[in-house]
C-alpha cells in the first residue's frame, strides 16, 4: 500500500499503473464508511499476491486529485475508488461495498496470476535474447505460453525466436493455435500474419539460387522467379535483400498475383518492428494531468528507409 501525494502520484499512480493495476482508495479521517472499507482493501492486496497494488489518497490533504477525479466519475462522496490501468482512470466504485462485490470488481481489471506471472517471463526472455542467450529465453517463453495461451507478445516471440534459430518444426507447433488469426481475412492480426509468411518460407523446399538468378537476369519481368526468390532470402533471414526483390516486382507491376510482393513486403517489415511502447502520461506541477501519451517508437533508419522505398513505389 502506498499514499498519494502531489508530488508521487505520477510515479506511484501514473507510471505505477502501467506495470500492474493501481486501486486509488480516496478517503478522509472524518468518513466512517472509509474506516471500515480501508482494511478490507488492505487483506485485498494481500490476498491478491501483487496483481494489483493499493493506493491511498486523503482527500483532505490532497483535494487537487480527489476533486478532478470525482468530477470526472460524476462522484459526490466516499470512499470513492478508482481503478487506473495503463495510466488512465478506467473504472471506479463508490461505497463500502461488500468483500464478494470487491473481488468482483477487481477480477473485471486485475489480471489472472497465471497471466502476470507470463508477462513476467516474456519480459525476462526478451532481456535473455539481447544478451544472445537463445536457449534460456527459449525456455522462459515456452513457459509462458504455456502458462498463459492468450499472450500475444509471449507466442510471437517465441515462433520468431524459434525461426531465427532454424527450429522450423517447432516454430509451426507453436504457430499453429493462432494461425486462424493470421488467415482472418477481414482483421487479421498483423503480427501473426506476418510470422505466416515467414513460417511458409521456411516450410518451402529449398529453393535453386543461381537458377532463379538466371532467369531474372533474362527476364526482369519474371515475377514468378524474383518472388521465389525473395522467399528463399525471407527463410535464410537476409530480410533486406528479400524486400529489395519484393520491392522491384512491385515497381514494375503493384498488383502482381493479388499484391503477393506488397503483402510480403509488408509482412517483412512488420517483422522488424519493435511493437511500441505503452502510453506514457507526464503532469505539471500541482496539478493531475489524466490523459496519456503515446510513448515515441525510437526511429530505426533502415525501417524508415524501406517504408520510403514502399511508400515512393506505390504511390
Amino acid at each position: 500500500m502506498i499514499d498519494i501525494t502531489l508530488q508521487n502520484f505520477e510515479a506511484e499512480l501514473i507510471f505505477a499503473s502501467q506495470q500492474r493495476p493501481v486501486l486509488l482508495d480516496i478517503w478522509a479521517p472524518w468518513c466512517g464508511p472509509c474506516r471500515t472499507l480501508g482494511p478490507l482493501l488492505e487483506k485485498l492486496e494481500e490476498a491478491y499476491a501483487g496483481r494489483f497494488t493499493l493506493a491511498k489518497l486523503n482527500s483532505d490533504e490532497v483535494p487537487e486529485i480527489a476533486t478532478q477525479l470525482s468530477q470526472m466519475f460524476g462522484v459526490r462522496s466516499i470512499p470513492f475508488c478508482v481503478m487506473f490501468v495503463d495510466g488512465q482512470p478506467v473504472d471506479g466504485f463508490v461505497g463500502a461495498l461488500p468483500e464478494a462485490q470487491i473481488r468482483e470488481f477487481l477480477d473485471k481489471h486485475v489480471p489472472a496470476g497465471e497471466a502476470l506471472a507470463a508477462e513476467a517471463e516474456v519480459q525476462e526472455a526478451e532481456g535473455l535474447l539481447a544478451e544472445g542467450d537463445t536457449e534460456a529465453a527459449l525456455a522462459k517463453l515456452v513457459h509462458a505460453v504455456q502458462t498463459d495461451p492468450a499472450n500475444e507478445t509471449a507466442r510471437f516471440d517465441l515462433v520468431k525466436a524459434l525461426l531465427e534459430a532454424g527450429q522450423v518444426a517447432h516454430a509451426r507447433a507453436a504457430f499453429d493455435p493462432v494461425a486462424a488469426q493470421a488467415a482472418d481475412t477481414i482483421t487479421p492480426h498483423p503480427r501473426f500474419a506476418a510470422l505466416a509468411v515467414w513460417l511458409a518460407a521456411a516450410e518451402a523446399p529449398p529453393a535453386d539460387t543461381a537458377a532463379l538468378q538466371t532467369a531474372i537476369a533474362a527476364n526482369k519481368r519474371d515475377f514468378d522467379a524474383r518472388y521465389a526468390l525473395a522467399l528463399s532470402l525471407l527463410a535464410a533471414q537476409r530480410f533486406t535483400d528479400a524486400m529489395d526483390e519484393l520491392l522491384e516486382i512491385i515497381m514494375r507491376d503493384k498488383t502482381w498475383h493479388d499484391q503477393a510482393a506488397r503483402k510480403a513486403y509488408v509482412a517483412i517489415l512488420e517483422l522488424l518492428t519493435k511493437p511500441a511502447p505503452k502510453p506514457t502520461a507526464e503532469a505539471k506541477t500541482g496539478t493531475l494531468e489524466i490523459a496519456g501519451k503515446s510513448a515515441v517508437v525510437q526511429s530505426d533508419p533502415l525501417i524508415d528507409q524501406y517504408r520510403r522505398k514502399l511508400s515512393m513505389a506505390l504511390f
